[in-house]
C-alpha cells in the first residue's frame, strides 16, 4: 500500500515545523550541550524521528523501520567502510616510523603551522574531496595534522572548515551531475553557475580558516601565502567549471593551488613563525603549548619510503573515483536488495514535486566499487611497501576495527536518522519553511541547501532532496531555476562542516573519541556564518546589478 508523505501534519505550518526539528534538535542538544556519547546522541534522535513519523506524520511503523534500516546500511557502506580504512593506513604508517618522517617532510617545507594547514587541510584536502568526497578528506587531513602535533580540536575543526569550497564539485563532480540528472537542470549551465558562486568563496575559506586557527593579526602576517593559495584555487574553479564540465573541477584547482604554494613558499617565509598546534584562546583543548619545531633530516630513500603509500593512496582514490572503473567493478559484482516495505511505496507530493513521485529504496551492495575498498587496497599495497608480514597487517586491521567500532555505530545511527527524516517527509517540512520566504527567497533558499547537507551529511543528497524544490519555487517566484538549484549546492557546502557523519570522522581520525560536541560547537559558527554569506551572494546575483549579469538563464 502506497503511502503519501504529508507536509503540514498538524494543519499548522509553524507548528509542523517546530515538530519536524524535533529529531535533529534533539540530537545536537545533546551531542553539542549536553554533552552525551555521539552514538547515544544519535540514537536518541533517531528515536525521536521513528516518533515524529509514526505518531505525526503518520508513517506506517514497519515503514519507518525498514527506512532507518536501509540508512544505517548506507553508513556502513559507503562512509563506514571509508573511515575503518583510512585509520588502517594510518595506523599502519604510524606503527613502523613512516608516518614520523612524512611529518618532518612537510615541516621541511614550511616549520609554520599556518602554511602546513594551508597545504594540507585546504589544497590537499580538496584533492582528496574531488577525487572521492563522502569524508575522505577530512579523515586523511585530521590524521595527517594530528601526526604534525596540531592539537584534537585544531585538526578536527580546520579540516571540517577546509572541506568546504569544494564539495560542490566533490567526487568528481557526483553532487551537480545528480541534481542535473534526478531534475532535469542543464548539467553545463547549473554547473556554470555554481561555478560563478563558490569561487568567493574558495578565496574566502583560506583567510577564514587561518584567522579561525591563529587569530586575525596572524592571519595577516601570512596573506600573501594565503592570497595564492586561494586565487590559485579559484582562477580554475570558475575555469573548469565554466568551459570544461563538473568532474575534474576539483582536482585541477586543488593540483594549481599545491604546486602554487609550494613554489612560492620557495621564495617567501614570514617573519614570524607560528608554531602553536593548538587553536588561539583554546589551549586546553587537548593540544601542547608553543614549541620549536625541529626538523630532523631524512634520507631521499627514507623520504620516498615514507609518502609512497600516501601517494599510492592518491593513485587508487583516482582510479576508483572514475565513472568507467566505477562501472566495470558493479559489472563484475554488486548485488541490489529491494528494501520491501519501503522500496516504491513512499510517494512524494506536490509543491515539492510536480506530480506525485514514488521514491526508490534500492541498496546496493557495491563494495568492489565502493572508495573504501580502494583505500583498503592501498592501505595493503602500502603495507608490503612498508615491508610488513601477511600476519602483521590482518592484526593491525583487527585492532582498527576495534578502534573505530564506537565511531562505526554512531555513523550507522546519524544514517538511520538521515535517511528516515528524508522518506517520512520531515526534513521537506522544513525545506517548505524557507521556501515560503517570498522575496527572501534567494537567501533561505541557499540556507534550504545548507540543512540539508546538515541533516543529510552529502551535498549530493541534499541536491536530490530539495534540487526539485529549488527549481519550481524559483520559477514561481521569476527566478533563475539555474541560480537557484546551484545555491542549493553552494549553500549545501557550507552544511558539511556541522553534518553528524563528518564530525565522528574528524574525531575519529583524530583519536578524539567522545568530544564530538566540542567539535561541533566550535564550527557551528563557521558553518551557519559562512552559509549566510553565501546565501548574501545569492540574493545579490538575483537581484543587484552587476551580480546579476552571472547569472546563467
Amino acid at each position: 500500500m502506497v503511502w503519501q508523505q504529508v507536509y503540514d501534519p498538524l494543519g499548522n505550518m509553524f507548528i509542523s515545523t517546530l515538530l519536524a526539528a524535533v529529531p535533529v534538535v534533539v540530537m545536537l542538544v545533546c551531542l553539542g550541550f549536553l554533552h552525551i556519547k555521539a552514538h547515544i546522541a544519535a540514537g536518541l534522535g533517531l528515536l525521536a524521528a521513528v516518533v515524529v513519523a509514526v505518531f505525526a506524520y503518520g508513517m506506517p511503523v514497519g515503514m519507518a523501520g525498514t527506512a532507518a534500516v536501509y540508512g544505517g546500511f548506507t553508513g556502513l557502506l559507503p562512509i563506514g567502510w571509508i573511515v575503518l580504512n583510512i585509520i588502517f593506513l594510518q595506523q599502519l604508517a604510524e606503527q613502523n616510523g613512516s608516518f614520523k618522517v612524512l611529518q618532518d617532510s612537510l615541516s621541511g617545507i614550511t616549520e609554520d603551522r599556518r602554511l602546513q594547514l594551508l597545504l594540507i587541510a585546504f589544497c590537499f584536502g580538496a584533492f582528496f574531496e574531488g577525487a572521492a568526497g563522502f569524508g575522505t578528506p577530512v579523515a586523511v587531513t585530521a590524521g595527517i595534522l594530528i601526526g604534525l602535533g596540531f592539537s584534537p580540536l585544531a585538526a578536527s575543526g580546520l579540516s571540517l572548515i577546509a572541506n568546504t569550497a569544494p564539495v560542490a564539485f566533490g567526487a568528481l563532480g557526483t553532487p551537480v551531475i545528480t541534481l542535473a540528472k534526478v531534475h532535469g537542470y542543464d548539467l553545463m549551465e547549473v554547473t556554470a553557475m555554481i561555478g560563478r558562486q563558490l569561487p568567493f568563496f574558495s578565496l574566502l575559506v583560506p583567510f577564514w580558516l587561518i584567522w579561525a586557527f591563529a587569530g586575525r593579526k596572524a592571519m595577516w602576517e601570512i596573506w600573501p601565502a594565503i592570497l595564492v593559495t586561494g586565487l590559485s584555487f579559484a582562477i580554475p574553479q570558475y575555469l573548469v567549471s565554466n568551459f570544461i564540465g563538473p568532474e575534474l573541477v576539483d582536482i585541477i584547482a586543488a593540483i594549481v593551488s599545491m604546486v602554487s604554494l609550494v613554489l612560492f613558499l620557495k621564495v617567501w617565509q614570514p617573519k614570524r613563525t607560528w608554531t602553536s598546534p593548538s587553536l588561539k584562546g583554546h589551549e586546553a583543548d587537548g593540544g601542547a603549548p608553543p614549541r620549536p619545531v625541529t626538523i630532523i633530516a631524512h634520507s631521499r630513500a627514507e623520504l620516498v619510503r615514507a609518502w609512497t603509500p600516501w601517494l599510492i593512496l592518491t593513485v587508487f582514490v583516482f582510479i576508483w573515483g572514475l565513472p568507467p572503473v566505477k562501472a566495470f567493478l558493479n559489472g563484475i559484482w554488486a548485488p541490489k536488495f529491494e528494501m520491501g516495505g519501503l522500496h516504491n511505496l513512499v510517494e512524494k507530493m506536490p509543491p515539492v514535486v510536480v506530480k506525485p513521485t514514488k521514491e526508490g529504496a534500492v541498496y546496493v551492495l557495491g563494495l568492489l566499487s565502493a572508495t573504501g575498498t580502494g583505500i583498503l587496497l592501498s592501505a595493503i599495497v602500502g603495507a608490503l611497501v612498508m615491508k610488513y608480514r601477511p600476519g602483521e597487517i590482518i592484526a593491525t586491521f583487527f585492532r582498527t576495527l576495534m578502534l573505530v567500532r564506537t565511531s562505526l555505530m554512531t555513523i550507522v545511527l546519524m544514517l538511520a536518522l538521515g535517511t528516515l527524516t528524508r522518506y517520512s517527509g520531515t526534513d521537506t517540512t522544513l525545506g517548505l519553511a524557507f521556501a515560503n520566504s517570498g522575496v527572501l527567497y534567494p537567501f533561505f533558499g541557499t540556507l534550504m541547501g545548507w540543512i540539508g547537507v546538515a541533516m543529510t551529511g552529502s551535498d549530493t543528497a541534499s541536491n536530490v532532496l530539495f534540487g526539485g524544490m529549488q527549481k519550481v519555487a524559483a520559477e514561481q517566484l521569476g527566478l533563475s531555476a539555474n541560480l537557484m538549484g546551484a545555491a542549493n549546492s553552494s549553500g549545501g557546502v557550507m552544511g558539511k562542516m556541522i553534518d553528524a557523519q563528518s564530525i565522528v570522522v574528524a574525531s575519529t581520525a583524530t583519536r578524539w573519541f567522545n568530544h564530538e560536541g566540542d567539535i561541533l560547537r566550535y564550527v557551528f559558527f563557521h558553518s551557519i556564518a559562512l552559509a549566510c554569506l553565501v546565501g548574501v551572494l545569492v540574493t545579490l546575483q538575483a537581484y543587484v546589478w552587476p551580480f546579476t549579469l552571472m547569472v546563467v538563464h
